[in-house]
Formats: structure tokens, C-alpha cells, sequence
């Protein structure tokens, strides 16, 4: 478990002591590695696609584990709990998911046919 690897008390902690892993720092990972036609909101949409039409999970439980705000102040009030257990589960689910091979072609990210429209779009 990475939970056993970690020290302190973030899964992704920052260079600076008691410091969360920065909001660029996947952006660099993506620059570094040389990515096109990725983005980190796009991870974050693809989640949530996933959980939508793959999975049964409810919004709620989708939303919070995106760390977006209850937008109505109606239901912010009444929500006191942070739904934990629940976004762990939906967490392993996404774990056994993206870590589970899939049978058939393996496509790179940079070979896809939205990789070559972006590169036709950008020229």
C-alpha cells in the first residue's frame, strides 16, 4: 500500500516540509515527459467520466472526491460529513481499474487519432 511507503501526512508531499505536491507539478511531469493533447483537468475529467457511466457511486460521493463545493447552500448546510468511507471505496475501485491490464490493442497516448487532430489543429 502506498500508505505504508508514506511519511507525513500527505499521499503526494511537496518538497517543502508539511507541504502538499504543488498544483503545476503534474503540468511538469506532462512538459517533461514530453505529452501532448494531455492535461491534468483531463485526468480528472476521465475520472469522473469513469465514475458516471462505469460505476454506481453516487454524485455526492463523485464530486467530494473532486474536492468540488456543494453548490447549493441548502444541501451545504445540512452536509456534515465528508464521506470518507465512501470516497475510499470509489478510490479502490479507480485503483483496481487503471491498474488492471486490458486485453487488445495498446494505443500511446501521442499515437491517438485526438493526438493527430490536435497536431492537425495546431499547424
Amino acid at each position: 500500500m502506498m500508505h505504508e511507503g508514506r511519511a507525513g501526512d500527505f499521499l503526494f508531499p511537496g518538497w517543502k516540509p508539511g507541504r502538499p505536491l504543488s498544483a503545476s507539478a503534474l503540468e511538469t511531469v506532462l512538459r517533461r515527459m514530453k505529452v501532448t493533447g494531455a492535461t491534468v483537468h483531463g485526468f480528472r475529467s476521465t475520472f469522473r467520466d469513469w465514475a458516471a457511466e462505469c460505476r454506481n457511486f453516487p454524485n455526492e460521493v463523485c464530486e467530494a472526491a473532486l474536492a468540488h463545493p456543494v453548490e447549493s447552500k441548502v444541501e451545504a448546510a445540512y452536509r456534515r460529513g465528508d464521506l470518507f468511507e465512501k470516497r475510499r471505496k470509489l478510490m479502490d475501485a479507480w485503483s483496481i481499474y487503471c491498474t488492471t491490464p486490458r486485453a487488445g490493442e495498446v494505443v500511446p497516448i501521442s499515437a491517438g487519432r485526438g493526438a493527430a487532430a490536435m497536431r492537425q489543429s495546431a499547424g
